[in-house]
Formats: structure tokens, C-alpha cells, sequence
């Protein structure tokens, strides 16, 4: 089931999107990331399960300079992408 998150704590100017980019690539996962006005990183995955649970749990942690307080997630409607995009 495609899954949309909304990314909370020290997750902007941290080279988090790029790092999603890689990461989400990596795993096979399709779909994008973007910095929201707020401080806030959203994120739209699509792919298998076990690949958007891998994916979903690598973004608790992010990249070294991150810091993820919580991710809010809900099911979402598929978009069909063919790769993973920084928004």
C-alpha cells in the first residue's frame, strides 16, 4: 500500500531529501520527498511492502546531520511513479 509521511525534527538544510533520493533507490522504492514551509519533510513511498517498511525505518534514523523526532504516516493513494524524486 503506498504510504505518505510527514518528517518532524532537524530535517531541513541536512541533506535529508537527498539522502531519501539515494536510499529510496537503493531499496527499489518509488515515489518523492519535499521540504514543506513549515520545517516539516513530506514524503509520498510506493513499491512493495517489505520495501517501504525497509524504507520507512531508515527514516526514523536519516542522514548523520538529521534528527527525526516523529514521522506521521497514512495510507495513500497510488500515484504510479517509475523512480523516486526530490521535489
Amino acid at each position: 500500500m503506498p504510504t505518505h509521511l510527514i518528517i518532524h525534527g532537524r530535517v531541513q538544510d541536512v541533506f535529508f531529501r537527498d539522502w531519501t533520493v539515494r536510499t529510496a533507490r537503493r531499496l527499489g522504492v518509488t515515489g518523492w520527498v519535499r521540504n514543506l514551509p513549515d520545517g516539516t519533510v513530506e514524503a509520498h513511498l510506493e513499491g512493495d511492502a517489505a520495501a517501504i517498511e525497509s524504507m520507512t525505518a531508515k527514516l526514523h534514523d536519516g542522514p548523520p546531520a538529521a534528527r527525526v523526532d516523529r514521522i506521521l504516516q497514512s495510507d495513500a493513494a497510488p500515484q504510479g511513479f517509475d523512480t523516486f524524486e526530490r521535489r
